[in-house]
């Protein structure tokens, strides 16, 4: 497996550009099996993920073609119902499938997704979605088959707030007879991202960005060029580097709109943010305050940037107190951050910071997930000495050549291949 090595103690500063949002292609890739035709997707980030979506399509039916960040998908051969195990267990994400198959070949059979290191994540709420839209829905041998002779619109309440589950219903209902109200439904940028394709293929969609989405379904919808929206949570993570490592990073063709909850946590704990068009400047001037986080649906503190921010209160002046509320094993990589010096307790869903400036020094480490690979990289930029990262594998699927990107903003990073 590769390993990322981190020697700590560098000034990050210069520019760096925010590739598209993973959380944004992956349903805006899968939207192209609405749609006969070829659609073009622009800004589209170079990921594990992104590759696993795109072979899971391709089995499905669907040509794909490729040109650097940009993917043209043709979802007129779509002809295969079955998501099998081998590529859905790649991804959770898969499941997004789920909503375009019912719509267009009014039946899907897609392998359950399984566990998560970070949570169960549930699908339940998917599930239950389209049973409301007229899907007959079972469950048998690891796989969900899902059949409608049509579906039609109806009213849906999700208990919780669920991204993916909120995309897939869109997805089906965009197709469906009649009106579908999705009510608790998330309002993540992401969402709207969706709908903006959506409605451009030709859905009737309104409500997107709040709690209530209202779709008239169509008989049929078109192929789209659209752009994929930048990633917040790589901004964020930049914007954490900078106030770090007590940097100057301008953080270019990024969405500030996007980071309201991070912006104001990070100015709080006294860093100096400015803002000016599609550009974010981050500078880490002098010491960095304790700050309490609670995570929470969008527009509250997301949940992936809760690791990113926890390695900020390591090194802040005081106590701090972080609250995960969103899923049940997020605190998976205290136990790296401990060995590279945090003072950090916890207690149930909450962890306990006590900061202390300075108070960092490298070691081995190994990546949990996503999230907290990034985590530990921003631990080693700031530890005395050398960090060594392992099971990097998590961090290909969610940021675009990260390690490139610090590099050139004066990191001393690099990857050892396996």
């Amino acid at each position: 497996m590769d390993k990322i090595i981190v020697e700590g103690g560098r000034r990050l500063e210069g520019d760096v550009r925010i590739s598209g949002a993973k959380n944004a292609a992956l349903p805006i890739l899968t939207s192209a099996l609405l749609a006969d035709g070829q659609s073009t997707y622009t800004n589209v980030p170079d990921l594990r993920d992104i590759r696993s979506i795109k072979e899971l399509l391709k089995t499905l039916g669907a040509q794909i073609k490729c040109d650097g960040n940009t993917v043209k998908i043709d979802g007129s051969g779509l002809n295969n119902h079955e998501a099998p195990y081998d590529l859905v267990r790649k991804m959770r994400a898969s499941i997004l499938v789920l909503g375009p198959l019912v719509a267009r070949l009014k039946k899907a059979r897609v392998s359950l997704p399984g566990g998560c290191a970070i949570g169960a994540r549930p699908i339940n709420l998917h599930l239950k979605g389209l049973e409301q839209l007229g899907a007959k829905i079972t469950l048998e041998h690891g796989y969900v088959e899902a059949v409608a002779e049509k579906l039609i619109g109806n009213e849906i309440y999700c208990d919780v707030v669920t991204v993916t589950g909120t995309e897939n219903l869109m997805m089906a209902a965009v197709l469906a007879e009649g009106e579908t109200v999705i009510r608790n439904a998330a309002r993540e940028p992401e969402i709207v991202a969706l709908a903006d394709v959506l409605r451009d293929m030709g859905a009737k969609i309104q409500g997107d960005g709040t709690s209530i989405i209202t779709i008239e379904g169509v008989e049929k919808l078109n192929p789209v060029e659209a752009g994929i929206i930048p990633d917040r949570i790589e901004t964020g993570t930049f914007m954490v580097a900078a106030a770090l490592t007590k940097g100057d990073i301008n953080i270019l063709d990024c969405e500030p709109d996007h980071l309201g909850a991070t912006i104001n946590k990070m100015k709080l704990a006294g860093i100096d943010i400015r803002i000016s068009g599609k550009t974010i400047r981050v500078k880490g001037n002098g010491e960095i305050q304790s700050v309490d986080i609670k995570t929470q649906p969008y527009p509250g503190f997301p949940t992936d940037m809760q690791a990113q921010v926890m390695v900020l209160m390591s090194v802040a002046s005081g106590l701090s107190i972080i609250s995960e509320t969103i899923f049940e094993n997020r605190f998976i990589h205290v136990s790296e951050l401990k060995r590279l010096g945090a003072d950090i307790t916890v207690s149930g869903n909450s962890a306990m910071i006590k900061g202390n400036p300075g108070g960092l020094s490298g070691a081995p480490v190994m990546a949990t997930d996503l999230r907290a690979s990034a985590s530990l990289i921003l631990a080693g930029l700031v530890a005395k000495g050398q960090t060594t990262i392992d099971r990097v594998y998590h961090l290909d699927r969610g940021y675009d050549a990260i390690e490139k990107k610090f590099s050139a903003l004066g990191a001393a990073i690099k990857r050892i291949k396996a």
